[in-house]
């Protein structure tokens, strides 16, 4: 039978967001409901309650998450009844053409849930990323859930879900990061910094850390950086050029989104080196570059979605790690909140006052 519990939609476009009862029908035929343990306010919650995803709204908000599955539909193998998971929201096919082509990161037939989760008066809810993870149980598909060892921290581990994973996989799976490689990452939110935690876990000899915010640059001094740099005080291509020996960077990780940050990262590449855009744009954004500038300083210009990662290979792999002490998820969990704090915690990660901030059930 459906079941009742409280979680948080945003209803209207720049409304402050409520806690409401959400109706979670059972799971059906490959579909999984899970009882959500903790799940990280991300930034891409706010871009959903402010109209900046589409316009479905009601939203049933949160995607970061981690629980533990409570019941599974016909046909469902990948996962059990009592199994710790983290969420994921690009549950792959297998069969389109990028998975048949070994590449399953970027599958183009990625699927949640059929059925929808409802307010009590019937109304559908969309849920974020295909997750809606700011309740007590969610309803996903089971590929959506990616088994891990159960000794994790939930508030830690649900990390993986969205940010921790984008930035951790531009440097290792997009950027490539290789021993002794120097890497600069502009913009050192929750992505960018989880970014130079990658670069460090894969060797990088030289880790700059670029934003316009001290205490940012602080945090990913403490997470890895060799150095930091103000941006607004210098001049951050001419800055990452003098600590490169004059060549520039060979990976350069942009976590901002913004064509005057891609533009910086570009120029402040070595040459044959590769710029990793990992902050999202918005779809006004243009970017204009002399194409002879393209050619001549070749290399790679790549983007990354989700950190290229194939969370059935990468999250119990860095789970493990965190578990041997060797990947620390914990700092990046700023404070855990109730399920009513999301709105305050979207202020305070406006302010940039927090890494992440997390609901804890």
């Amino acid at each position: 039978m459906a079941q009742v519990v409280r979680g948080v939609i945003a209803r209207a476009k720049g409304a402050p967001v409520e806690v409401v009862p959400v109706v979670v029908p059972d799971p059906g035929p490959g579909e999984a409901v899970v009882r959500v343990q903790a799940c990280g306010v991300c930034h891409t919650d706010l871009h959903y309650r402010e109209g900046g995803i589409n316009d479905e709204f009601p939203f049933l908000l949160g995607h970061e998450a981690a629980g533990v599955v409570e019941s599974v539909g016909e046909g469902v193998e990948e996962v059990a009844p009592g199994d710790f998971v983290v969420l994921n929201w690009r549950a792959v096919c297998g069969r389109c053409r990028a998975c048949k082509r070994g590449r399953p990161w970027y599958c183009f037939a990625t699927h949640n849930a059929k059925q929808k989760m409802t307010l009590e008066d019937g109304t559908e809810l969309s849920p974020a990323l295909g997750i809606g993870a700011f309740a007590e149980k969610t309803l996903v598909a089971a590929g959506q859930c990616t088994k891990v060892d159960p000794a994790a921290s939930p508030a830690a581990a649900g990390l993986l879900g969205c940010g921790v994973m984008a930035g951790l996989g531009a440097a290792i799976n997009t950027g490539q990061v290789g021993r002794g490689d120097s890497v600069a990452v502009i913009g050192c939110g929750g992505v960018g910094n989880a970014a130079v935690v990658g670069s460090r876990l894969a060797g990088a000899g030289t880790i700059i850390a670029v934003d316009v915010d001290d205490r940012k640059l602080a945090t990913a001094q403490r997470l890895g950086a060799t150095h930091t740099v103000n941006s607004r005080a210098v001049d951050p291509v001419e800055a990452i050029r003098g600590l490169t020996g004059g060549n520039g960077a060979d990976v350069v990780i942009e976590a901002v989104g913004r064509p005057e940050t891609y533009r910086q990262a570009f120029y402040a590449r070595d040459l044959a080196g590769t710029v990793v855009l990992v902050g999202v744009p918005t779809p006004e954004m243009t970017l204009e570059l002399p194409l002879l500038d393209v050619f001549g300083r070749g290399g790679a210009l790549k983007s990354s979605w989700y950190g290229d990662c194939l969370p059935e290979r990468d999250f119990p792999m860095l789970i493990d790690l965190y578990l041997q002490g060797r990947l620390d998820l914990d700092a990046f969990v700023s404070e855990t909140i109730p399920l009513d704090g999301v709105e305050e915690a979207f202020a305070r990660m406006q302010r940039g006052e927090v890494l992440r901030s997390v609901v804890v059930f």
